[in-house]
């Protein structure tokens, strides 16, 4: 497993829930590959969750993974409340179902054929590559508002935030 890639990941969401994105840049070596999509409603936690997993269902042999991340919610359920989780049958420790187990189930997955480092960076700060996952993650959140107000608008409603 010699392959290092660095990933950094991103999601917004306008309303929360509402329209949203999420937005990733991997490099490995001198090469860059940009990532993103949006749904038309979701929540942020939720866009941060499927940026991690999209960037590494995108990985196609085993590698050393650095996955940079500006939500601590997601670092923080991937390096420490998920085995928790597991454990209690998805539950929380006062027994109630994890959000998003969906997404947790699929990052689990997705994290599993590799050596994965979790590194919190500060968001909207001067770290480029954070600022640009966050640029991809704003465009899928536009999309996903457009794809938003083209159907309200089939259905005779318009868009009023």
């Amino acid at each position: 497993m010699s392959r290092r890639v660095e990933i950094w990941t991103d999601g917004a969401c306008s309303g929360n829930p509402g329209p949203g994105g999420w937005g990733a840049v991997l490099r490995y070596g001198g090469h860059e590959k940009e990532l993103k999509g949006g749904e038309a409603l979701t929540t942020n936690n939720r866009m941060e969750l499927t940026a991690a997993i999209e960037a590494l269902q995108s990985l196609k042999r085993s590698c050393e993974v650095i996955v940079h991340t500006d939500s601590q919610y997601l670092r923080g359920g991937v390096t420490g409340w998920i085995n928790g989780w597991k454990s209690n049958g998805w539950r929380t420790a006062a027994k109630k179902p994890v959000k998003n187990e969906d997404l947790w189930r699929a990052l689990d997955a997705a994290a599993e054929p590799h050596k994965v480092e979790w590194r919190w960076v500060k968001g909207h700060a001067d770290d480029e590559l954070n600022v640009r996952a966050d640029q991809l993650a704003r465009d899928g959140l536009a999309a996903a508002s457009g794809a938003t107000a083209a159907g309200n608008a089939r259905r005779g409603r318009r868009r009023t935030s």
